[in-house]
């Protein structure tokens, strides 16, 4: 997979905007002692889940490559013109 030109900021990004679509959706709360790992990890299984994200295939599940999922989501939901779209 190609890395994206602000990936790390976007998986940030993925993250907050992610915890509030967590919550909304009923699924939990993101608590400030959870790793990123964990929360990368429940946040890319809940968007496959719901249809938002296409599901990685099982040998390439992994936190690179669940990061640049999020990545690409978050991407995909800024406006034109975002400082962080590509």
């Amino acid at each position: 997979m190609k890395k994206l030109k602000h990936e790390a900021d976007l998986v940030r990004q993925a993250l907050v905007v992610g915890s509030v679509y967590f919550e909304k959706r009923g699924a939990g709360k993101f608590e400030p002692t959870d790793s990123a790992n964990s929360k990368i990890t429940a946040l890319y299984r809940l968007l496959v889940n719901d249809g938002l994200i296409h599901p990685l295939a099982k040998d390439q599940e992994n936190e690179p490559n669940m990061k640049h999922k999020l990545a690409i989501w978050m991407e995909k939901q800024l406006p034109e013109g975002h400082a962080l779209k590509s």
